[in-house]
């Protein structure tokens, strides 16, 4: 036997001169086998160091103890909340969570989603990549329901897609924010928009847009400009918008990345922050308190989303019969801060 080579059953059932199947039986402490012969071989494995094969075991009992976790980033203030959710409710329950980044990849995803199903995972929780919805492709989500894996969505969802999803309300959020700024004394609310199709970018933009026309305040196409999520991408748009002939007097960044973006961008034209263009982001992320003016955001529950998607797949195990497809949707909060705080006029 080489030193460096696990101890397996076979090698067991070698010292023992049994069966394969009789010393697994043993080392679960099945009836079948005697109870000397069970403690003799528990305590030989114990003192050799024979480690159970958990993916060999599974095939007898069909669990795993694994789950897979897709995202489009760790590397997020809100992805990394919603993973310490799921975390905080499944470690301790002695699962283990894999954990893959698609990076907006559409090939990306259906690899990870692939690979997770091949390693048998209980359950997996799966925030859409961009690249996804622009691609219109299902057919990787379609296999994992074939599998009879329950698939759970996490924050981004797939429209149209039967499965139970966990969500922020996003549409409400983002009213809130232009109403705000309307009281504010805002008339020209430019909105640095998310990646068209992606549902946390839709849901934000059609709250800005009906809560102007709630308002009764004309729609611009020029003061709306798509971003990536990313800090860089609002620099060019925040250019633009302020050298327009009537520029923005407020600036609504679909993240706080993109809202931070613009308001270095404002203030590098030795403009004011919020006296000459309020700033607004959303995700509520821990630098947006520390900016300078500090920022007005949306909080949304990224931790909730990940211990409520937890409880979804929980009680899917404890169901007597086929659990029904929930749709969870958390509500998301306007925390109002200094970049949308202008001097308002007094009334005579």
């Amino acid at each position: 036997m080489h030193a460096n080579r696990p101890i397996t059953i076979k090698d067991i059932a070698r010292k023992f001169k049994c069966s394969p199947s009789t010393v697994s039986r043993a080392l679960n402490d099945h009836y079948s086998i005697n109870e000397d012969t069970r403690k003799n071989i528990q305590e030989y494995a114990k003192k050799v160091g024979y480690q159970r094969n958990s993916v060999s075991l599974s095939l007898l009992n069909k669990k795993t103890d694994s789950l897979g976790i897709v995202v489009p980033t760790i590397g997020n203030y809100h992805e990394s909340s919603i993973i310490d959710g799921l975390y905080s409710v499944l470690q301790p329950q002695g699962y283990i969570l894999n954990i893959c980044a698609t990076n907006e990849s559409f090939l990306l995803e259906a690899e990870y989603i692939s690979k997770l199903l091949a390693n048998r995972v209980e359950c997996i929780f799966l925030s859409v990549s961009q690249e996804t919805y622009d691609a219109g492709h299902n057919e990787h989500l379609e296999t994992i329901i074939q599998r009879g894996v329950p698939l759970i969505f996490i924050d981004r969802e797939y429209e149209g897609f039967t499965a139970s999803r966990v969500t922020v309300d996003d549409y409400h959020g983002a009213y809130a924010v232009v109403e705000h700024l309307i009281n504010m004394g805002c008339k020209r609310i430019a909105h640095l928009k998310g990646p068209n199709a992606l549902t946390v970018s839709e849901q934000r933009f059609a709250g800005y847009l009906d809560c102007l026309r709630r308002h009764n305040l004309p729609i611009r196409e020029e003061l709306i400009i798509n971003t990536n999520f990313k800090v860089d991408s609002a620099i060019l748009p925040t250019k633009h918008l302020l050298e327009l002939a009537s520029p923005p007097d407020a600036i609504f960044g679909v993240n706080d990345q993109v809202a931070i973006g613009a308001m270095r961008v404002v203030k590098d034209k030795g403009l004011n922050v919020p006296h000459d263009v309020s700033v607004v982001g959303f995700d509520n992320s821990p630098i947006s308190a520390y900016t300078y003016p500090s920022l007005t955001t949306v909080s949304r529950p990224g931790r909730e989303i990940g211990i409520e998607a937890s409880r979804l797949f929980l009680s899917h195990l404890t169901a007597l019969a086929e659990s029904p497809i929930e749709a969870i949707r958390l509500p998301s909060n306007l925390i109002i801060r200094e970049s949308s705080l202008r001097m308002m006029k007094q009334s005579p």
